[in-house]
């Protein structure tokens, strides 16, 4: 227990918090960041040799379709009273072999369009337009109509896919040209450092009158709703490192809002390397100082990212403070709180404590980028996901949709057994032979003599075999009459008009009783058929009673004369085959459930349960892939047919890539020739590209082909990213030239992929040489563009401004400046604006020289001046770059702390 006084000095003061403290700069937070900035360039008049071949691809030229053309815009020319020359025939000699070859790989190369105008191919496009138009309306006007089922191979039909797939080609190619790939990308970092503590909102306050001591100790206790949240730090060049961190950490908050952000951009999903991307607006070259357009816009982005993580923070930290108490798991401290003075009332505030953060945008690099768009990213990854969708679609209820009427006993066509036998192979089943026609039931009977009156006589019945009834009943019998000529005898058949009266002996029969003369006795009877005799005076009476019987028919021909279609005998020998081969299918299918349920649960598993990092890896795998194939075109191929031949004869595994793990290598010279076509190709596009800091953005599923919305948007992962990856139609890719590649770069990718490269337009070749001209005088000796975290503490840059007038010099020069300070002799500096040209030659005046001497505060000497520089209007720049990069932006950021400050009647009114 401590007690508080009104002035609070003998016991419990205000605590009182350092006006500035330093920021603790090794404990610094850093988040790479980028900026992207598309060039606004004119097109070129030669180059963009990818984007001509594929038009031309795209037109789907047929024989002779080249020829045609040509004639047309002669003819067209002629008529016009001009001379055709826009179009050359040795560009009409190239489009002919696309419609001539059927081989993509025998097809001429990108590189053949280098120089080739890109009206020219425009007008041959119209051209092959109008007459393909032309040739659509004759095949209308010669059939009226088609119908659906012949449209997809009518002559008119095709026809009319060729016209569409000309005019898409033509506006392609106007769209395509007109845009430049090129583009920059300003490598930056945001530096989060701690600087402190600041009081922030009052959470409670107590009020006390004189003498008042509180009756209930105060706990002094916080609930703290803390998000730990679990963290995984990838990168594809060290391990996965999980983390647990609390929401109050200013960093990991931003990194989290980022990607929160980034789910919920519906126009694109972007990934990479550099976790925090923005873009800026579309411009020509210029430079990228703190003053520049995209400086301006990547310090909105950042700040508005650290002000809603900061924002977010604060929401998720609560701290209360409460007289009542409570029980739980907090852990709590007492005091008595009482007021000593009999005439002045105290309050004791509490108030929340604040972590300030010194927050900074620091560029520290520029690089070259090339655009280009990949349809599917993700096809390749989405095949798995196919394989279990076929799985689970093969989940269901069962059904058994065999016909009653497809069990038979016939030999169909193909098959050398019976049907209903083949029937049961395929089901597993054991089933009964079709019934064989059972004996027909008959009786011989004595009857029994007879003296006095008539007398009936019934014998045992006949029994009709199940299914079956009579057909025919036949009779036969013997008698004697009783001795005497007075004592003759009778016979009846009792239900039908059967009556041999008064007869003294003699053998009857046969008799048909069921013919229409007797009646039709019996006809058709099922079951015990009884038939009854009535008799008098008879000796030796013997009866024989034999009948045929036939199946019940269930389906009679509309013929009486010929056999039923069906009967109850076959239809039960149907039935019971059916039973058992449902039976055994419905066995066969729960035991293929089984096996499917199983082996999608391992599918979803192999899926799901992947670590980040392989997942990005496997991504970006991906996105090289679709890079090289639409880069190098469709004579690249990963694996030439010829080689894939050459390994099936050297005996290897294909399925398992298990093959060159002998002594010998299995490979004769000409296929390892073609193993290595693509090699200097393959290693200049690896090492000319940052793979590591290449941006992806992820455009929506409906950019893909109509057919696979429906499977692709219903595609789900836990990985928030993989999905985006499965569910994106297209993917631009802008690949960041690594530095010092710049020049080669353009040459390569303008000049058609082609090895040697051809020379692309001047103006691009311009732009790369800037680029990484600037990059080497700005940024010098900074870490590349992921740098490890070391132990080398990163300088700050030094900023002065000058307003002589200097010309140019071979010898060392002073320059006055407004301030020399933390200038260090044999450092470089940079000189004036990459904005400022020189009249003289349009050359761009920045330069950058080694510091040789500051003679005082006002002044530095550098070795030379290779340009010409004016301050008097507008003050020059002199930059001395610092291994951090530019600071082209400082701000700071709150996020609440676990700490509370206490105060005795504090100034409300301050706004605390």
């Amino acid at each position: 227990m401590s007690e508080l006084d009104a002035s609070g000095a003998e016991h419990i003061g205000p605590t009182h918090l350092s006006a500035a403290p330093r920021p603790l700069t090794g404990s610094a937070r850093e988040i790479p960041k980028a900026t992207l900035v598309q060039l606004r360039l004119p097109a070129p008049p030669a180059g963009q040799a990818l984007i001509k071949s594929a038009y031309v691809r795209q037109l789907r030229l047929r024989p002779d379709e080249a020829h045609a053309v040509r004639d047309h815009l002669r003819h067209t020319a002629q008529a016009a009273g001009e001379v055709s020359g826009e179009v050359s025939d040795e560009l009409f000699d190239l489009l002919a072999e696309f419609g001539q070859q059927s081989q993509p790989s025998l097809l001429p190369p990108p590189s053949a369009f280098v120089d080739i105008p890109v009206p020219a191919l425009k007008a041959f496009g119209d051209a092959l337009v109008e007459l393909r138009q032309r040739r659509a309306a004759r095949l209308a006007a010669d059939r009226a109509e088609v119908t659906a089922a012949t449209a997809s191979t009518d002559p008119q039909g095709l026809a009319q896919q060729d016209v569409r797939s000309a005019l898409v080609a033509v506006r392609g190619l106007v769209a395509n040209t007109q845009a430049t790939p090129l583009g920059m990308l300003n490598l930056e970092r945001l530096e989060m450092v701690p600087a402190g503590l600041e009081r922030g909102e009052l959470i409670a306050t107590i009020p006390l009158a004189p003498l008042e001591e509180t009756a209930v100790s105060h706990k002094e206790w916080s609930v703290r709703s803390k998000e730990f949240t679990s963290i995984v730090t990838d990168s594809l060049e060290t391990v996965s490192e999980t983390g647990v961190t609390d929401n109050t950490e200013l960093s990991q908050s931003t990194s989290s809002q980022a990607q929160h952000s980034n789910q919920f951009n519906v126009t694109a999903t972007v990934t990479g390397g550099i976790p925090v991307i923005n873009g800026s607006a579309q411009s020509g070259f210029s430079s990228q100082d703190s003053k520049s357009q995209s400086a301006t816009d990547s310090t909105k982005h950042a700040t508005s990212l650290t002000k809603k993580a900061s924002s977010r923070a604060k929401q998720e930290h609560k701290v209360t403070i409460s007289t009542t108490t409570v029980t739980g798991s907090e852990e709590t401290s007492t005091r008595v709180l009482k007021n000593p003075s009999q005439v002045s009332a105290m309050r004791v505030d509490y108030f929340s404590l604040m972590r300030k953060w010194r927050v900074r945008l620091y560029r520290h690099g520029l690089r070259l980028t090339y655009d280009l768009v990949i349809p599917e990213p993700g096809a390749g990854l989405r095949r798995m996901h196919k394989e279990l969708a076929d799985l689970k679609g093969q989940l269901g209820p069962f059904q058994f949709a065999l016909p009653h009427s497809d069990i038979t006993d016939e030999i169909r066509p193909g098959e050398s057994q019976p049907h209903f036998r083949v029937l049961a192979e395929r089901y597993g089943a054991v089933v009964p032979d079709p019934p064989l026609a059972p004996s027909a039931p008959q009786f011989s009977v004595a009857a029994p003599s007879q003296d006095e009156g008539w007398h009936i006589f019934t014998p045992d019945p006949l029994e009709v075999p199940e299914g079956y009834r009579i057909k025919t009943l036949n009779l036969w019998f013997a008698t004697t009459s009783k001795t005497g000529s007075e004592n003759k005898f009778s016979f009846k058949v009792l239900g039908t008009p059967l009556y041999i009266k008064d007869q003294e002996q003699g053998e009857y029969g046969p008799m048909e009783l069921t013919s229409g003369a007797y009646g039709k006795f019996m006809l058709y009877a099922t079951g015990k058929v009884y038939i009854s005799f009535e008799m008098i005076n008879n000796r030796n009476t013997t009866i024989r009673v034999a009948s045929e019987i036939e199946p019940i028919p269930t389906q009679p021909d509309p013929d009486p004369t010929k056999p039923a279609h069906s009967n109850r005998v076959r239809d039960k020998w149907q039935s019971d085959v059916w039973n058992l081969l449902r039976d055994a299918a419905q066995t066969q299918y729960y035991e293929r459930q089984q096996d499917i349920a199983t082996k999608s649960a391992a599918l979803q598993e192999q899926i799901e349960q992947v670590d980040t990092l392989t997942l990005r890896r496997e991504e970006s795998e991906e996105i090289m892939k679709g890079v090289l194939r639409f880069l190098l075109g469709p004579d690249f191929a990963f694996m030439p047919p010829e080689v894939v031949d050459a390994f099936v004869k050297a005996r290897v595994d294909l399925e398992h890539g298990i093959g060159f793990d002998e002594n010998g290598l299995g490979l004769d010279a000409t296929a390892w020739a073609t193993v290595r076509e693509h090699e200097d190709v393959v290693r200049f596009i690896n090492q000319a590209i940052e793979w590591e800091n290449v941006v992806t953005f992820l455009y929506s599923y409906f950019w893909d082909v109509p057919q696979s919305w429906n499977f692709v948007r219903r595609l789900r992962h836990p990985d928030a990213n993989r999905q985006a990856f499965l569910r994106s139609g297209s993917a631009r890719v802008v690949l960041t030239v690594r530095k010092g590649w710049e020049e080669d770069w353009v040459r390569f990718a303008e000049g058609g992929f082609k090895s040697p490269p051809t020379t692309p337009d001047s103006q691009y070749l311009t732009i790369a040489r800037e680029i990484a001209a600037y990059d080497d005088r700005n940024y010098p000796g900074i870490p590349p563009a992921n740098p490890g975290r070391t132990a080398v503490r990163l300088e700050e840059a030094v900023y002065a401004t000058s307003k002589d007038v200097l010309g140019k010099s071979a010898n060392p020069v002073t320059i006055r400046v407004d301030s020399s300070k933390d200038f260090l002799v044999g450092a470089q500096v940079v000189i004036d604006s990459a904005d400022k040209t020189d009249p003289a030659d349009g050359r761009v005046v920045q330069e950058s020289q080694i510091i040789t001497a500051i003679p005082d505060a006002t002044r530095i000497t550098v070795a030379r001046l290779d340009r010409a520089h004016d301050g008097s209007v507008t003050p020059f720049a002199v930059l001395q770059p610092g291994t951090k990069g530019a600071l082209i932006a400082e701000w700071n950021e709150y996020t609440p702390s676990s700490g509370t400050d206490i105060e005795i009647g504090s100034d409300l009114d301050s706004g605390a």
